[in-house]
């Protein structure tokens, strides 16, 4: 038996890169290396700066934040109502494990951890649209900063608590909950970066729950 006929085994897996698109191309860019989503961040910059000309610093930072928490917001609403939606037809299926389905099939793909641009730039873009259109010059400047850079927050945390060894009580925190997402109940833990919306939601888990009690 070739090497190319041999079943995976489970750790390979879970940390598998599969192609998912038969073109060449599409199935290169649906790759992306964990650092890309950095490039967000001289963005981030710009546009807080472009703002504090026009508002005071204290009104810069405050919309800043709020910024951050909306997309703390988003992230769960996002991953809760559209990554796990469960669409019917084979449509639907191939739509599903596109967005997020290949991720829980093979969670530890470290090209697989982070958005694409495929995803990231359109998503990003629509984003600076719907601030722009609530908020308005120049206040929308530092609301989108703050989105951007929770946008990047989420997806470093989403690759290091994959990838990297939890140092701190925040960190194992953070791991455990996004591996009891994977091993233990996927209808639950979806804030990723931003644990708190379980609370909010009812959707978060107990300190009685362990990775592996309940399978995918």
């Amino acid at each position: 038996m070739s090497d190319a006929e041999r079943p995976l085994s489970k750790a390979e897996m879970l940390s598998a890169s599969p192609r998912i698109f038969d073109n060449p191309v599409l199935d290169k860019l649906s790759r992306v290396h964990w650092t890309f989503p950095l490039v967000y961040l001289p963005l981030a910059l710009w546009l807080f700066v472009k703002g504090a000309q026009s508002l005071s610093l204290a009104a810069s930072l405050g919309l800043l934040v709020f910024g951050y928490f909306a997309w703390t917001l988003s992230e769960y609403v996002v991953h809760r109502w559209l990554f796990h939606w469960e669409m019917k037809g084979r449509f639907g299926e191939r739509l599903h494990f596109l967005l997020h389905g290949v991720h829980h099939v093979h969670p530890n793909d470290p090209l697989r951890l982070v958005m694409p641009p495929l995803m990231s730039v359109p998503l990003m873009a629509l984003a600076w649209f719907v601030i722009l259109a609530l908020f308005g010059a120049p206040y929308a400047f530092p609301v989108a900063a703050g989105f951007y850079l929770g946008y990047v927050v989420y997806d470093e945390i989403h690759f290091h608590v994959h990838h990297r060894k939890p140092r701190t009580k925040v960190e194992m925190t953070l791991r455990r909950l996004h591996l009891l997402h994977h091993f233990r109940d996927p209808d639950r833990g979806y804030g990723v970066s931003a644990p708190y919306w379980d609370y909010v939601f009812g959707t978060a888990y107990t300190n009685a729950d362990k990775p592996g009690e309940k399978p995918l």
